[in-house]
């Protein structure tokens, strides 16, 4: 078997393990979670405590939250087809969507019982057992968050990392259900409604922060700069390439990132060594990357070997540099049979207007140097 199959393979074997630890924990959440909404709803009746109910219904939600982690798991773990060649990923955003709306929606709904229960008040009626349950809850929630957190975490799941802040999130607010509870026998004071009020305002907080976060996702975000550092520093140990620049990576679910790069060789380098180093930076960043990372094209940029043209290069680049946005200068090339002078630069999105900055650049080294046709290209800062 060749090293690109074995490492497919263990590719797809780690994709299978991910999927499994995924399931199993929400499988324990949705046990979990349906327990405590049985046991939840039953006291908060009994004991006619809206924040106590409000608690149930909100351990419901998380429950049906868990079925969805695991179907969108599973779709996502679908094989590549013809029609979606790059697999079925980005399921897990749309999981992660679909949660933050049932969140939300549970917010809203617990928000609007609750307001309706200050206007038109009930007095609770807890006893040892309610307060047992509650505080029973309290402690059941706090082990699951720490737990479907820290498995989220080291799976790469946003599902579960998102299901295990909430349930730390509603270790909170029950916490806060007790303290009304204790209030009352104290003191015989009421905070049932307001207290459910607080806890509709997180549920309602925490939905948002969620869809934003996966809304995120969806649209496309930069990637983390260790991850760019790491994917250039595996493209740059291949022996003939001289730098690496223009990382594209746009995300297929979150064991797969599919992109791109720019490296720098020799302007002595051949098309059979080119080839060469293109399949060799590929498979090295596959397989170092656990088959996370594709390189699906490899762009190439010539470095002059003359050494007269790094006078000129030098000067050209102490213009660009001059400029406060301009991120930095690369793939320049002198052809001096040709006169003609190429060149990238990155210009920062936080330039009041990215275009008339690239064109002054572009002016003034035109400018310094009027006998070379010079060419550049506005390159986006897309990656560190």
């Amino acid at each position: 078997m060749s090293d690109t199959s074995n490492t497919t393979l263990a590719n797809d074997t780690t994709t299978s393990d991910r999927e499994k630890r995924i399931v199993r924990t929400s499988v324990l959440g949705i046990v979990t979670n349906v327990l405590l909404a049985a046991f939840k709803a039953l006291v908060g009746i009994a004991a006619s405590s809206i924040a106590i109910t409000l608690d149930a219904v909100n351990n419901l939600s998380d429950a049906l939250s868990s079925v969805i982690t695991i179907v969108g798991t599973k779709l996502a773990g679908k094989a590549p087809d013809k029609k979606h060649p790059l697999g079925y990923g980005r399921v897990e955003y749309l999981t992660a969507t679909i949660i933050s709306v049932i969140v939300l929606y549970a917010g809203i709904t617990s928000a609007v019982e609750s307001v309706q229960k200050i206007v038109s008040p009930e007095v609770p009626d807890y006893s040892a057992a309610t307060l047992i349950v509650v505080a029973a809850g309290v402690i059941a929630k706090v082990l699951l968050g720490r737990h479907v957190s820290a498995v989220g975490k080291q799976t790469g799941s946003d599902a579960l990392v998102a299901s295990g802040s909430d349930a730390l999130s509603d270790a909170i607010l029950s916490s806060s259900t007790l303290a009304a509870a204790l209030v009352y026998l104290a003191c015989g004071v009421s905070l049932e409604a307001w207290v459910g009020a607080v806890i509709s305002a997180f549920i309602i907080k925490a939905g948002l922060e969620l869809l934003s976060e996966t809304l995120s996702q969806i649209l496309g975000e930069r990637i983390t700069p260790e991850l760019a550092e790491r994917v250039k520093d595996l493209v740059r140990q291949e022996d003939g390439v001289l730098g690496a620049y223009d990382l594209i990576l746009s995300s297929y679910g979150p064991e797969r990132l599919v992109g791109s790069v720019h490296v720098e060789v020799p302007d002595t380098t051949n098309a059979e060594q080119i080839d060469a180093l293109t399949r060799r930076i590929q498979q090295r960043v596959f397989s170092q990357t656990g088959g996370k990372v594709i390189i699906a094209t490899v762009g190439i940029y010539s470095r002059n070997s003359n050494p007269e043209v790094s006078g000129v290069r030098n000067r050209v680049a102490r213009i660009v540099m001059s400029h406060d946005y301009v991120l930095q200068l690369h793939g320049f090339h002198l052809d001096e049979e040709r006169k003609a002078m190429t060149f990238d630069v990155i210009i920062a999105f936080e330039a009041p207007n990215r275009q008339a900055e690239f064109e002054q650049i572009l002016g003034e080294v035109r400018a310094e140097f009027p006998s070379y046709r010079v060419q550049a290209t506005l390159d986006a800062d897309i990656s560190d």
